[in-house]
């Protein structure tokens, strides 16, 4: 059984022979290549994975180098079906395997401590340096810890806003639960990651609990006074789990003074809230090593939008959730899709042609509420000077009071969409 004890010994292996692999493959980068350009990508997710493949496809006389520290990528898009037991952790594991031996990537796990923009180069923990001709930084989110809850917090009221050993912690909390129990989650302020969706979550542990604990109780404690698709969501909840969730908003009673992650307390401005399992996940802001590296203003990174190169350090580009890419979401869809417009773009710059206007962009983003119930909302997004704006009339909300065959057919969909996905990226 693939527990979070046994999780944690296979990521520490999986690292230390990540060492030996890649000492050689630093060794011989320490150097710019003399008769073609560099690309340096750090992060291997949805935006730095799909960045590295399609700058191969665009450019493939382009040496491309990806530095993700693990060695698999568990996903957040299907992470809440591996809390509420739908899925297996294996269902979102992915690896770098093919993006080495079919596109020619030289992936390289190690962890990076900054890119330096004076000296062009990435550096890496150990100390080895990597110069680039171009950079790509897709770092994702960090979290602001306060309140009480501090960063090692996450182990014993954990977030699961990264997956992995998180998602399998919280569901092995949930499993562990009492029927009759109640789980809390304290939802962020906008803006956050999604997937994996804060109500998706509620929705999917409701379905758990319904069938396998059915006298327990949800609290969701908001941060925020309403959120996307509320109306979809509040609509199928009632209908799939009557009273069980409980949703409150930051104006009447979700705002939190402060928690104790041990205790599974939280103190709001109406009461002392207790939890059999609290699932608190933080406010964010973008990645450390953004910070690290100069490419914050605020708590994200501004980026000139028709390039996602950073307006504060040249000849570096961010994507993804840490990436300022008003008015698209901070979802693995739209990292996906900035990834393939900042390579175009550089595959141009490199052999000195000048940029173009890029295509649309479009966020799908599936919710399930249960294995046979799903909605969605979809956008496509244009890039204009300073702001991604709707084309207007595209995409839209699924209805409201639509039949249980549309419920199981856009469930379908947000199946048939996370294997397209993860085709595209990791095949």
């Amino acid at each position: 059984m693939m527990n979070r004890r046994n999780f944690n010994k296979l990521l520490a292996s999986s690292f230390a022979l990540s060492l030996t692999a890649c000492n050689s493959i630093t060794s011989m980068t320490s150097t710019l290549p003399k008769n073609k350009k560099r690309v340096v990508i750090v992060g291997g997710g949805f935006g730095g994975a799909t960045a590295a493949k399609y700058l191969k496809k665009f450019s493939p006389e382009t040496e491309v180098i990806l530095i993700e520290q693990n060695q698999n990528y568990y996903t957040c898009p299907f992470g809440n079906t591996v809390i509420a037991g739908l899925n297996d952790i294996k269902y979102i594991k992915h690896d770098y395997k093919t993006l080495e031996s079919k596109y020619k990537v030289q992936v390289i796990h190690k962890k990076v401590a900054k890119v330096e923009a004076k000296t062009h180069t990435v550096i890496l923990e150990s100390g080895e340096v990597i110069p680039y001709h171009k950079a790509i930084v897709s770092p994702g989110i960090d979290f602001k810890y306060e309140k009480g809850y501090v960063e090692d917090s996450e182990n014993y009221s954990p977030h699961a806003y990264k997956a992995g050993a998180q998602t399998i912690l919280l569901k092995e909390q949930l499993e562990a639960m009492k029927d009759g129990g109640t789980y809390v989650m304290v939802a962020p302020k906008n803006p956050f990651r999604c997937p994996p969706g804060p109500y998706e979550r509620i929705s999917l542990v409701a379905h758990y609990l319904k069938t396998n604990k059915p006298n327990s109780k949800i609290v969701i404690l908001d941060q925020k006074n309403k959120f996307s698709k509320q109306g979809l969501f509040q609509e199928g909840w009632e209908k799939l789990y009557g009273d069980m969730i409980d949703w409150r908003s930051s104006e009447f009673g979700g705002a939190v003074i402060s928690v104790d992650p041990i205790k599974k307390e939280i103190i709001t401005e109406d009461e002392v809230v207790k939890a059999d399992v609290l699932n608190y996940i933080p406010n964010q802001k973008a990645g450390k090593l953004a910070f690290d590296s100069g490419l914050t203003k605020g708590d994200w990174c501004p980026v000139y939008k028709k390039t996602f190169e950073s307006k504060l350090v040249k000849d570096v580009h961010v994507i993804g959730d840490a990436a300022i890419a008003t008015k698209m979401p901070k979802s693995g869809f739209s990292a996906n899709s900035q990834a393939k417009i900042a390579v175009l773009q550089i595959a141009r710059i490199l052999k000195k042609q000048a940029i173009i206007n890029p295509p649309k962009l479009a966020n799908t983003c599936y919710s399930l509420l249960a294995p046979n119930y799903g909605i969605s909302v979809a956008a496509v997004y244009e890039a204009k000077e300073d702001i991604f704006d709707t084309v207007p009339g595209s995409g839209g909300l699924s209805p409201m009071g639509a039949s249980p065959s549309f419920r199981a057919t856009e469930a379908e969909y947000a199946v048939g969409w996370y294997k397209n996905q993860m085709a595209d990226i990791f095949s």
